[in-house]
């Protein structure tokens, strides 16, 4: 069963148990991981150095490229006897990242993923449906740990396979499901379609990747008759898992004993104070087999400054914005697609689902959305409307297409949305 949960610490108590781990932390790495040896040693910074969190300013960030170049296990800090599993990277581009985890580090990543299914409500009475993938891949593996630590059924099916999905969630009487969003919204439509909302038993969905409107996620929740939950995590740290939102859905708490979260700002690399948005960086502070000093993650977001009614002692950040490589920039405008969903939401019969497609011609950049329409919707209006308010509220003119409800792909994995096409 791992180790013993942790003592919950509030307020200052937490500020210093982090930079007590802090501390422990980058002493070990000096000690331990010749990449980070080097790394702080080229800028000027030895362990006693680092003391606080104002401190942490000082050192380096990591970042994507860093983990690369190290494949496949040049950031092992631990000997390789240590090493229980790997996983790596779901990207495509690049080398992938490896990581390697030891006993510890899985211990205490199926505690951070019990206590997300324990924020949702998920006992041992539940029947969890597991659809993200098995394999290299943290998700699915990730999600059954967490789930039988809680005690629940859990039922792996992995990724695809539709028919089966659904005779399982109807004749196991699944109440707890697992998944992308994408694929969420897949099976929702599904059991739509079938007409077999009456036949199944969900009550709670646990759903991640990129990105996913307020839209999306009312429809899914309307179609399943569930409550759903947003997960959060990256394989370079653990895995999903490291975050959730509670039942207030006011933000996602993550697990601050495990894990430090700064923002900063994506550009200047300036910290940001809690409420500022900007790029998420994180540092492990107990991680063993490939800790991370300042992980540059990409995603775009900000700490919550006021505690969660809920009464939570973890803090929280925001849902994700978007990712900062996701940006595109369109006639001198950055535009994220967490903007998009906002605009979405303000136009009747428009659908969560969406595609951004930037091309350039005759030396200009044109930008389309593509975006559905609920069946009855009256189309050309509900472009007009769009365009309006995305010249409104993000200050560019933008061409806007709208296509029947189903038309865009729906995915086992990450939905795409962003296609800048100007340098293909």
């Amino acid at each position: 069963m791992g180790e013993p949960r942790r003592e919950i610490l509030f307020g200052d108590r937490m500020v210093e148990n982090q930079e007590r781990l802090l501390r422990q932390l980058v002493t070990r790495l000096f000690l331990q991981s010749p990449f980070y040896r080097a790394k702080l040693t080229a800028a000027g910074i030895e362990p006693g150095d680092i003391r606080t969190l104002e401190d942490l300013a000082r050192v380096p960030f990591t970042t994507k490229d860093e983990l690369r170049n190290g494949y496949p296990l040049g950031l092992l800090a631990v000997p390789e006897e240590e090493v229980v599993r790997i996983h790596s990277s779901s990207g495509t581009t690049g080398k992938p990242i490896i990581v390697p985890y030891t006993a510890r580090d899985v211990a205490d990543w199926t505690e951070m993923f019990a206590r997300c299914y324990a924020l949702a409500g998920v006992t041992r009475r539940d029947r969890v449906q597991v659809t993200p993938g098995y394999g290299l891949w943290t998700a699915g593996i990730g999600f059954q740990a967490g789930a039988e630590r809680v005690g629940a059924m859990v039922v792996p099916m992995g990724p695809g396979n539709t028919e089966k999905q659904l005779q399982m969630m109807v004749d196991l009487q699944t109440t707890v499901l697992t998944a992308t969003s994408s694929y969420a919204l897949l099976l929702a439509e599904e059991v739509e379609r079938r007409g077999l909302r009456d036949k199944i038993g969900l009550r709670i969905g646990i759903f991640g990747s990129k990105r996913w409107s307020d839209r999306m996620r009312a429809r899914i929740e309307e179609i399943l008759g569930i409550e759903s939950f947003d997960i959060y995590g990256l394989t370079e740290v653990y895995g999903p898992g490291i975050a959730l939102d509670c039942p207030l859905h006011r933000g996602l708490h993550y697990w601050s004993d495990y894990l430090l979260f700064e923002i900063i700002d994506p550009v200047t690399g300036e910290v940001l104070p809690p409420g500022r948005e900007g790029e998420l960086v994180i540092t492990t502070l107990v991680k063993e087999g490939m800790p991370l000093l300042r992980y540059r993650t990409r995603d775009i977001t900000r700490l919550v400054p006021e505690p969660c009614p809920c009464g939570s002692p973890y803090p929280m950040i925001d849902r994700i914005l978007g990712r900062s490589d996701d940006m595109v920039k369109v006639k001198g405008v950055n535009i994220y697609p967490g903007q998009i969903d906002y605009v979405l939401k303000m136009v009747p019969g428009l659908c969560s689902e969406y595609q951004i497609i930037v091309t350039r011609e005759a030396g200009h950049d044109r930008m389309l959305v593509r975006v559905e329409g609920e069946p009855g919707c009256d189309f050309a209006a509900a472009a007009a409307a769009c365009r309006r308010h995305i010249k409104t509220h993000i200050g560019v003119g933008v061409e806007v297409e709208v296509v029947p409800r189903g038309v865009l792909p729906r995915s086992e994995k990450k939905t795409k949305r962003v296609f800048d096409l100007r340098d293909t």
